[in-house]
């Protein structure tokens, strides 16, 4: 599947960035309200680890309510406080297993359906969340390497 070629592609290049990113850089928050760059990563973190299990369980379990938010999930689990390091290298570990996965997905599994919304039905299917998680990525990568602010 192109998508984890493009996935692997992303890894690659964000890695070659992130050297260029001092600590104080990782840490600082433009204003209370918003999340540091390091925050940031911990959301793709986050998003990865959430969209690597609709990518698995809607192959076995179409229609799976799997629903993701995200602010909580960057408070509870505190990455202004981890060492960047760290979350470098679970965002990159994370990464290539999504590579992974999405490459060995049958193509009569793309059109299944996963259920992501938090009140109402929201079906996607696989096709389209793989799409959106690369996208996604993409956006915040340039937020960190500022290239978007």
């Amino acid at each position: 599947m192109q998508q984890a070629t493009i996935l692997t592609d992303i890894i690659r290049q964000a890695l070659l960035d992130f050297e260029q990113i001092s600590e104080v850089e990782w840490s600082h928050k433009i204003s209370p309200g918003k999340w540091s760059k390091r925050e940031i990563l911990g959301h793709l973190i986050d998003s990865a680890g959430n969209n690597l299990r609709r990518f698995v369980v809607t192959q076995y379990e179409p229609d799976a309510k799997i629903v993701y938010y995200q602010n909580e999930w960057v408070r509870y689990q505190d990455y202004q406080g981890a060492e960047t390091q760290s979350v470098v290298a679970l965002w990159k570990l994370l990464n290539e297993q999504i590579a992974r996965t999405i490459q060995n997905i049958p193509a009569d599994r793309l059109q299944l359906t996963c259920d992501t919304g938090k009140n109402d039905i929201e079906r996607h299917t696989l096709a389209f969340l793989i799409d959106d998680y690369l996208a996604h990525a993409q956006h915040h990568l340039r937020q960190i390497a500022n290239v978007i602010v």
